[in-house]
């Protein structure tokens, strides 16, 4: 009790005679260095290791594999979904007909769109309640509703009452509400439980996993696929040749590709539920230092919650909680805070780069088997052939451009920084759609699979990964998971418009029973809307600088807190934007 008390008193001398938080910064790694058997208690990874890192990444990338798995499956299943449900010709006036085994345009995108929609709701929502109740609490609630809806898909069937597409886009929403409630929660759990050196690779090799999901699910399908081999050969080409035991394998197909992606996201809610609050919030938003400090140890010792004693507990919180000039959250602050254009410019331009990058990215990668039969990789001539080279069309993208990319960015990010990797991605991607665009019939087939695995390389080694890193980092800690949720929100509602046009478009001009690029006559003009909306992001960009390198506080607030600073004379950062009321007029620098 001597040691704790003695602690704590040499801490608050410390803290008094320090007016800078940097010198603050520097007093307190000397004594962390004259006391090595005491770390300081204001320095929350001074006693971390990397197995604590390591843990917190796969606890939330495991999470995101499953995200990635389930939104990208659709694009691997949708032929399957046309040649088992949509099978015989039309009937007219009649919802039982088929459509010659093939997925009819606005189903197909009403499907693709229902997982968007779903996030939507899901970011803003759990955003919201991740600020209010805190993190942990809802942890674990978005990644089981991920797993019963997946689960509930894979199971669904037809009746007479309810259609297969009514099922698929039912549980394809609430899949996508529970999903887009991993997007706030894992880039902020992840944020605020990472040191400032490493916050940046951390989280990118959090949504470096959505690459890893991509490619669990083009490999279940290609495994999938052939082990219903013999069933798809005995076909054409033709969707409309898949009948009975073609039917019934398609059936079964799908479901295994669907309902894997239950599988890892189950193994993760035990350390989901058990993870503790994150150290900022409980500082930040609760005021509460010894809470913070052994949920800190507690967690780098691979423990459920942090114990401490109530009566010092008690007392820290009152002592300090009167010195803190941090502002509740609340509407009024909210209003009053993001209503300064030096405030509202950062979601602006968060929300705005994400839309505008989502537009793209979903509006092929949900349909990268018909850009792929649109440029010859993913034809053949039976059902089981088409199926194959689609599968292995997706892994190619997959393993030549957007796992690397997710991994360049994890190497470079907090070295390069995460504004010259977004106007880079965007500059260049602009490039590449308007080559394609612009030059798709004087382009070789190989020319194309080219550019379109360059395109992959450059969304995920580019604004892919920062749009979601960023916002993790540059909003207060009272709002920095809604501000998320809000930017993630925007990004979502892009990838519903773009779905919404780009399959009509895709389809656009083409004939009835058409193959390969006839199929896709106006994919060329879809790749000119594309570069137009990566140009836009490249703009966008530059509205406000984007932070090259992360430079979180340990602790929020701290400086000002307990130095008797004048909250309008302290210089802030991204996270040290709660020390400052919104009515101080906070320079958020982003």
């Amino acid at each position: 009790m001597f040691h704790l008390a003695g602690s704590k008193w040499f801490l608050q001398i410390n803290l008094y005679l320090i007016s800078s938080y940097d010198a603050l910064q520097e007093g307190l790694d000397s004594w962390g260095q004259s006391y090595p058997d005491t770390p300081s208690r204001l320095s929350p990874y001074a006693n971390s290791t990397p197995d604590s890192h390591v843990r917190a990444v796969t606890v939330a990338g495991i999470g995101f594999f499953t995200d990635s798995y389930d939104i990208f499956a659709i694009n691997l299943i949708t032929n399957i979904l046309g040649m088992v449900f949509w099978q015989g010709p039309p009937i007219p006036g009649s919802r039982m007909g088929g459509n010659h085994g093939v997925l009819p345009t606005e189903i197909n995108s009403a499907i693709k769109a229902a997982t968007s929609g779903g996030a939507v709701v899901g970011m803003l929502l759990f955003g919201w309640l991740a600020d209010r109740l805190g993190r942990r609490k809802m942890y674990g609630v978005e990644l089981g509703i991920i797993v019963l809806a997946t689960l509930a898909q894979s199971l669904s069937a037809p009746s007479v009452a309810v259609t297969m597409t009514g099922l698929l886009i039912f549980w394809r929403v609430i899949m996508g509400i529970g999903i887009g409630g991993d997007y706030p929660l894992s880039a902020v759990i992840t944020s605020e439980f990472a040191p400032t050196r490493w916050r940046g690779a951390m989280m990118a090799a959090v949504f470096s996993m959505q690459g890893a999901g991509q490619f669990a699910c083009a490999i279940v399908a290609l495994i999938t696929t052939v082990a219903f081999k013999n069933s798809f050969l005995n076909t054409t080409s033709d969707w409309a040749s898949c009948h009975e035991d073609c039917q019934l394998a398609g059936d079964r197909a799908w479901r295994i590709i669907v309902g894997f992606g239950a599988v890892p996201a189950v193994f993760a809610l035990y350390y989901r539920i058990t993870i503790p609050e994150t150290p900022r919030y409980t500082f930040d938003i609760e005021h509460d230092i010894e809470k913070a400090d052994a949920d800190i140890k507690a967690y780098c010792n691979n423990q459920k919650e942090g114990i401490v004693d109530p009566v010092i507990q008690q007392k820290i919180k009152q002592n300090l909680g009167s010195k803190l000039s941090v502002p509740p959250a609340s509407w009024q602050d909210a209003v009053a805070y993001f209503s300064q254009w030096k405030n509202f410019k950062v979601i602006f331009a968060t929300c705005a780069s994400w839309f505008f990058l989502d537009f793209a990215f979903y509006g092929i990668t949900l349909n990268n088997s018909t850009v792929l039969s649109a440029i010859g990789f993913s034809n053949g001539t039976t059902i089981y052939d088409t199926l194959l080279n689609s599968a292995i069309g997706n892994l190619v993208l997959i393993c030549a451009g957007s796992i690397p990319g997710y991994w360049i960015s994890v190497a470079m990010i907090d070295t390069i920084g995460r504004k010259t990797i977004q106007v880079m991605g965007f500059f260049i991607l602009t490039i590449i759609f308007c080559i394609i665009g612009f030059a798709y019939y004087s382009l070789s087939r190989g020319a194309l699979l080219a550019l379109y695995i360059l395109a992959q390389l450059f969304f995920n080694f580019g604004p892919n990964t920062t749009t979601f890193i960023i916002p993790g980092e540059c909003f207060p800690t009272r709002y920095r998971s809604t501000g998320h949720g809000i930017s993630a929100a925007s990004g979502k509602i892009g990838a519903i418009i773009s779905q919404v046009i780009a399959q009509p478009l895709f389809t656009k001009g083409a004939l009835p029973h058409c193959t390969g690029a006839d199929c896709s006559p106006w994919l060329n003009h879809l790749m000119q809307i594309f570069a137009l909306f990566m140009l836009c992001g490249t703009l966008v960009s530059f509205l406000r600088n984007l932070p090259a390198k992360a430079r979180h506080r340990p602790i929020n607030g701290l400086g000002r807190a307990l130095s008797n600073k004048d909250p309008g004379s302290v210089e802030t950062t991204p996270s040290a934007v709660d020390d400052q009321p919104a009515s101080a007029g906070t320079e958020v620098r982003i």
